[in-house]
């Protein structure tokens, strides 16, 4: 199962480097890197950095000259597009994968660092 977001044109893939916080943004960028450290193939591209994936799929390069840069972003698994002008849900993300939405909920790390020094 592959899943591939292509994005619009963005200057980073987390939401943070704007004047505010895209929090849709960064719960994608967090999902994906959720979903990629535990071996799933899921992948975005960004329009602004790497044009190529978008001129190869004949579904993203159709849906692009048909609805213009507002279907972005658009979500293709095993190459069928499934969702455009959003971002795929947790929900939705897990549906496709066959996993538990629980894979996707976030995890405090179990080990902190205290960075105040005692005398």
């Amino acid at each position: 199962m592959k899943i591939e977001i292509f994005d619009p044109a963005l200057c980073c893939s987390t939401g943070v480097c704007g004047p505010e916080v895209d929090p849709d943004l960064s719960r994608i960028a967090r999902d994906v890197a959720t979903l990629k450290n535990k071996g799933h193939d899921v992948v975005r591209y960004n329009l602004a950095q790497n044009a190529e994936p978008y001129v190869l799929n004949k579904g993203i390069n159709k849906l692009m000259e048909d609805d213009g840069i507002d279907a972005l972003p658009a979500t293709a698994v095993n190459g069928k597009i499934l969702k455009t002008a959003s971002y795929p849900t947790k929900k939705e993300l897990a549906e496709w994968l066959k996993i538990d939405i629980s894979e996707l909920d976030f995890k405090k790390p179990s080990l902190t660092i205290d960075l105040n020094q005692s005398k």
